[in-house]
């Protein structure tokens, strides 16, 4: 069996680029792959097409960055943290998180989950996904 397999993380990157976060759903089932992948994680069909993403999710989780876990290039964000993020759409993932601080941390935890959303960000010569409290 011979499957053609697009370039999906250049695809990705260029939709970025275009001002749009995409992820890859499922013709089969239907589910929703954020980050895309090749072939959907609910039930193996290689069948997928692009489809924006709306942004919306909730944050389920809340982790400062340690010492070892901090990025400088994530220095211009101002206060985040990781935090396990639920897309609208249905996809589950580890994510950016900005607006967190040790300050509002804890008071956070107690209202979790809380609404997030997508936006993308300029890193050193490529754009990516971060989310922001939403307020």
């Amino acid at each position: 069996m011979s499957i053609k397999l697009e370039k999906v993380v250049e695809k990705f990157y260029q939709n970025l680029e275009e001002g749009k976060i995409t992820g890859r759903k499922c013709c089969a089932c239907g589910a929703v792959e954020f980050p895309p992948v090749y072939a959907c994680n609910e039930c193996g069909c290689w069948d997928m097409e692009w489809v924006e993403i709306d942004g919306e999710a909730t944050m389920h989780s809340i982790v400062l960055p340690a010492a070892l876990s901090s990025k400088p290039d994530y220095k211009p964000l101002g206060k985040y943290a990781y935090g396990e993020v639920v897309l609208k759409e249905g996809s589950r993932l580890n994510a950016v998180v900005r607006g967190i601080s040790k300050k509002n941390r804890a008071e956070l935890l107690e209202k979790l989950p809380v609404k997030v959303k997508a936006g993308i960000y300029q890193r050193d010569g490529y754009k990516t996904v971060v989310f922001d409290l939403d307020e």
